[in-house]
């Protein structure tokens, strides 16, 4: 815990300016103390009203710019006044500690008439200012201390002399300090105890810092809390003595050596009653506070630009912070939350942000607890369709304080434009969007509660108003884990333009309804028949008897016809978890939509899975590449001893045959990939020729074998 002076607050946390009003009786020196404080010396001459006077940031303790008003009641009127009081931050009553009719104008007059034209509920802070020190050698506080108990507003009270240039900088400082710190938020004088928003905005940030969730802030938990937030770290010694001044006044205020919640409340306490509010302020702001101890919209929502046709995905940052978020909440280790530990997840929350269908979006236990892959899943979910809930998710769990980062917004990946994935023919992306297409009671909510692993059996158990419309779950293509978003889109005439974007379209009929198909035709030609988005037709429910479908040509030639995989049969009426085989062609098709691929298994068993596995194979590019530098390695041993020949021939020739030579380089030279090929002629022996043979042959077998491959390979495609 902080014991001496921090960082500055940074300028995001702090006011743009201060604004401070003197106002009083008639000659107890406001306009005085003003000139004294800029001149640095007591005027000869005082004008009955001094202009205002701006300071800049870079010459006040707190690097705030401010402004000192002066009122004066000759030349200003009542309604100038009470303007004046609606703009000011802090109002300085100037009294004239030789004067008590002064004194007794603070109470009668001026806190009466400031307190009227302010809301009870956010009282300007107020600072007594005894001028006139000089002149009297007692002091009045001892009439001042009753009012000040008598008016929560007070900030403090300052004796100070304009004539003398004592307290003329402190004043300013504690009018300053009570409006970048006040004490009327944090603390009730009254109760002599803090109040609840403060206690409430303490204790999350308590539970943010404590990172493995013990109950307690170790020592480096402390030494991490101490940095983030005053940018320096705690001596052993120090450490030591603040939970010695904790022990001395509670007894439970530290426990296995680390600071209860209890302990760290009462420091807070400590300093605030002993003037250095300045420091519970400094944390709250670091935590995203402001002065109504409301976390700030640039806190919650930080800037984040996402351009058209662009999605927003959790970047590997980000998981880990959410992996490290669950493992701490995670009590008892199995791989779940339970209900009451989700609970203690969000009471760093103001409110439970997730309902009760989030268990029928993503993976559960058999006990309806949300796992660690449906957890992250519904992150990922949030992310994509609602980045900004995300960020503000993100900025209660306190990411940007626990990373050290800006903003939530370094946990965000803006994915390109989905036509320049159109044009590359790849993609980025990890999270792609399925909606889901068909009549009611089709089997949609079976297709979706599929994707989690439930059969029939286990959806049935799902109440009407727990059901989804979402579901999301990760696919693994080609080796490669993605996410998979499937939307239930309800049936209508025609679809907005929001229920077409998507990723690719899973429609769905009822093979045991013969007007089910009727629709998904419909939508297809009407939607997505000329777009550029992959579609599949899925046969649901085929456990039950299939029936002729009421339309002109089959499903099956419908699909043939609008070039379409053909429809894949699917249930989910099975003893065990449904297939995920429909899932993973989704995937695929999402991820290749420019690919018009033939297989739509990826089972890796038939031939185009293997073919198509075996060309994208480490094994593979690694041959290539040992064969292509063997294969070059040979053309310069060949160009060597060609270099060593022509050594033997006339002098009359040589120009000539080097030229040549040089043309063969220049050759290789354009023909290779790796950069130009520096030749050297050597004499080369029996030995390295029938090698360089030797491998030549063997290059041409090689090259000659890929050949033959590559066409059995376009042979059984097309066979396909």
């Amino acid at each position: 815990m902080r014991t001496g002076g921090g960082r500055p607050p940074r300028a995001a946390d702090m006011k743009k300016d201060v604004r401070i009003l003197l106002v009083g009786e008639p000659r107890v020196g406001k306009t005085s103390l003003i000139m004294s404080l800029v001149s640095e010396e007591f005027p000869e001459e005082v004008p009955p009203r001094a202009e205002e006077i701006t300071i800049p940031a870079d010459v006040t303790p707190e690097r705030v710019p401010t402004h000192i008003v002066d009122y004066s009641e000759a030349e200003q009127s009542d309604e100038q006044l009470h303007q004046e009081i609606s703009q000011a931050n802090v109002i300085c009553i100037v009294y004239a500690v030789n004067n008590k009719h002064s004194i007794d104008k603070v109470t009668s007059r001026w806190i009466p008439l400031i307190n009227e034209r302010t809301d009870k509920d956010s009282r300007l802070p107020l600072i007594l200012v005894g001028n006139k020190s000089d002149l009297v050698e007692y002091s009045s506080m001892e009439t001042i201390l009753p009012i000040m108990n008598q008016y929560t507003e007070i900030e403090t009270c300052v004796e100070c002399s304009a004539k003398n240039l004592k307290n003329i900088s402190e004043l300013f400082y504690y009018a300053q300090k009570a409006v970048l710190h006040p004490t009327g938020p944090l603390y009730c004088p009254e109760e002599k105890e803090m109040k609840p928003a403060c206690i409430k905005a303490l204790t999350r940030i308590f539970k943010i810092s404590d990172q493995d969730n013990d109950g307690t802030l170790n020592d480096a938990e402390l030494n991490f809390f101490q940095r983030i937030c005053f940018n320096t770290p705690l001596a052993p010694q120090a450490l030591e003595d603040v939970k010695n001044v904790v022990r001395k006044h509670i007894s439970d205020g530290v426990a296995d050596s680390g600071l209860t919640l209890k302990g760290f409340l009462f420091l807070h306490t400590l300093f605030i009653q002993r003037g250095r509010h300045e420091t519970t302020w400094t944390v709250l702001r670091r935590f995203g506070y402001d002065d109504d101890l409301d976390l700030t919209p640039e806190y919650l929502f930080p800037l984040l630009k996402i351009p058209p046709d662009c999605t927003t995905e959790l970047n590997h940052h980000a998981y880990l912070f959410l992996q490290s978020t669950f493992d701490k909440h995670d009590l008892d280790r199995d791989c779940a939350l339970s209900p009451d530990e989700l609970k203690d997840l969000f009471k760093v929350f103001p409110y439970i942000p997730w309902g009760p269908d989030v268990n029928n979006t993503v993976c559960t236990n058999e006990r309806g607890w949300i796992t660690y892959q449906g957890f992250l899943s519904q992150w990922t979910l949030t992310t994509y369709l609602d980045v900004q809930r995300c960020l503000e998710y993100l900025g209660y769990l306190g990411y940007s304080i626990l990373t050290e980062q800006e903003s939530q917004a370094s946990a965000i990946t803006v994915t390109r434009d989905k036509k320049i994935d159109l044009q590359k023919k790849q993609t980025q992306r990890n999270v792609f969007r399925c909606n889901v297409i068909g009549m009611k009671n089709c089997g949609k909510s079976g297709v979706l509660q599929a994707l989690l692993g439930r059969n029939l059996m286990r959806q049935k158990k799902i109440r009407e108003d727990h059901k989804s419309y979402y579901a999301i779950n990760t696919v693994y293509v080609y080796g490669q884990e993605k996410y998979l978003l499937l939307h239930d889109i309800s049936e209508s005439e025609f679809l907005t333009e929001a229920e077409i974007i998507c990723d690719v379209v899973c429609l769905v009929y009822d093979v045991s309804n013969p007007k089910s198909f009727e629709y998904c035709a419909r939508i297809f030609k009407q939607h997505f028949m000329d777009s550029r988005i992959p579609c599949l037709m899925i046969a649901a429910k085929s456990d039950l008897h299939e029936v002729k479908q009421e339309y002109s040509i089959s499903p099956t030639d419908f699909c043939r016809k609008h070039k379409m995989p053909p429809p894949q049969a699917f249930t989910c009426n099975t003893a065990d978890a449904p297939s995920r085989d429909i899932f993973v062609k989704l995937t695929t098709m999402a991820m290749y939509p420019h690919a018009r691929l033939r297989c739509m298994c990826t089972c890796n068993r038939c031939t185009f899975c293997i073919c198509q596995n075996f060309l994208n194979s480490d094994l593979l590019q690694s041959v290539k590449n040992k064969i292509f530098t063997a294969v070059l390695n040979r053309l310069r041993a060949r160009v060597a001893e060609w270099g060593a020949m022509l050594l033997a021939d006339d002098e009359g020739s040589i120009t000539h045959q080097v030229h040549a030579v040089r043309s063969v380089e220049d050759s290789i030279f354009m023909e290779s990939s790796h950069g130009p090929l520096f030749l050297e002629a050597r004499h080369v022996t029996q030995a390295d020729l029938k090698s360089s043979t030797f491998w030549l042959r063997a290059s041409f077998g090689a090259t000659v074998f890929a050949v033959l491959g590559f066409a059995m390979y376009k042979a059984l495609l097309k066979q396909r």
